[in-house]
């Protein structure tokens, strides 16, 4: 016996408001549980790259010029280096952390 399309119960069809809820929430998921691409990896590392470069580069410009200035036993150079390099670090780690723990916080919101 064939299959007749009048034996099948039919579903209610939803309203346009139900469709474009339905649209709007898939939207919103796919928006939260969106993967980053390869340009903001790749930025990302840039950012991080630049906030250890950029306070290194300036003690160390800022060393030359006291070196020149006043010179003594030590080397004012290596030491704003140093110092430069360690607040990049700091910094790079604490927005790593930033990202990190808001990366968290949208995933516990997602699986609420």
């Amino acid at each position: 016996m064939a299959d007749d399309p009048q034996d099948k119960p039919s579903r209610p069809q939803p309203t346009l408001g139900e469709e474009v809820g339905a649209k709007a929430t898939r939207k919103l998921k796919a928006r939260r549980n969106a993967t980053h691409g390869v340009w903001y990896g790749l930025g990302m590392m840039g950012l991080i790259g630049w906030s250890v470069a950029t306070p290194t580069v300036l003690g160390a410009a800022l060393g030359l010029w006291l070196d020149k200035r006043y010179p003594g036993p030590h080397s004012w150079t290596l030491t704003l280096l140093i110092i430069g390099l360690i607040i990049g670090c700091l910094t790079a780690w604490r927005w790593v952390a930033d990202e990190d723990r808001q990366m968290r916080d949208e995933r516990e919101d997602g699986d609420a």
